[in-house]
């Protein structure tokens, strides 16, 4: 085993250990039962960067999972919105240009499967992770550099702050789309190739290829945020990209959602207001409004409920 990774394993096991011992705003992480029908094979995880902590999982989703995931997002995508820095409320904007959408969790079996693969490599719950977000990338459309912790306190009181992200790249792109790290140690020393966009030769860059993870973290061992985790997705220069999102947080995530709708009449999705304009509340009642036993991400903006 390299020995690089066996340094990365071992720090993941601490960082599970510190979240847990120090019981991050009273709340100890327990993983939930469910394993994945792929065992995690460490054999094909590299360590890209210790700041900001990255690692790539090769091979971490079949060609028929990627396929999969973007059969179920193509007739559902919306314009891709970000959270306002002061009110943590939802705007769009021209520092993301990509097209997206949420899967439920545990959608279907292959989703599940994904879902427990996740946990299973970051050793940290299933229910701290927010839905999938799949995302589509076209010619030029691009993501600038951001953080995935939160500046708001609005956002934070769902489950905390994100201190994990796994980004599952869905298929190969031509040209550009690379994930770049601007504010990453290594940087400098990362070999530079001409087939890689300007963009990516401004940071630590990855370039997707089809059934790939990477995984970093948004936070230190002491759970405060690491600036070295700014990130960003290049412009798209040919082809297309599709990729899949799981946003990992400190807390339970389930639990803080099931809170929060018990409490007040509340989305909990960023895009809920959008995806009910456009009649997903009559195409998609099962995630936008729920069932007797499973509460809806969009009840407010469907008019389920009160304030």
């Amino acid at each position: 085993m390299d020995h690089w990774y066996f340094l990365g394993f071992l720090l993941l096991i601490l960082l599970q250990l510190c979240l847990v011992s120090a019981e991050i705003n009273g709340s100890v992480l327990e993983m939930k039962r469910g394993t994945s029908s792929v065992p995690f094979d460490p054999t094909r995880v590299t360590q890209l960067s210790w700041h900001p902590r990255a690692f790539l999982y090769k091979g971490f989703l079949s060609s028929e999972e990627c396929d999969h995931l973007i059969t179920l997002a193509k007739d559902k995508l919306e314009k891709s919105m970000v959270a306002d820095n002061e009110s943590g409320d939802s705007i769009e904007s021209e520092v993301r240009t990509s097209y997206g959408m949420f899967l439920q969790k545990a959608q279907d079996e292959v989703v599940a499967d994904i879902e427990a693969r996740i946990a299973a490599w970051t050793f940290l719950p299933v229910e701290n992770g927010e839905s999938m977000q799949i995302l589509h990338y076209k010619n030029g459309q691009k993501y600038e550099p951001h953080f995935d912790y939160f500046h708001d306190k609005a956002n934070q009181e769902l489950g905390g702050h994100r201190i994990a992200t796994v980004l599952m790249y869905l298929s190969d792109v031509e040209s550009g789309g690379e994930t770049v790290f601007p504010n990453a140690e290594g940087k400098l020393s990362q070999p530079k190739y001409d087939s890689w966009s300007d963009c990516a030769k401004d940071g630590y860059a990855v370039k997707p290829r089809k059934g790939d993870a990477l995984l970093f973290f948004s936070l230190h061992l002491d759970a405060t945020t690491d600036s070295d985790s700014l990130h960003g997705s290049c412009p798209v220069i040919k082809g297309e990209k599709w990729s899949a999102t799981k946003w990992i947080h400190v807390r339970s995530f389930d639990t803080a959602k099931w809170q929060s709708v018990n409490r007040d009449c509340v989305d909990e999705n960023e895009n809920c207001a959008t995806w009910a304009s456009a009649g997903e509340c009559e195409k998609n009642p099962s995630y936008m409004i729920g069932s007797e036993d499973y509460y809806g991400y969009c009840r407010k903006s469907c008019k389920v409920c009160s304030s």
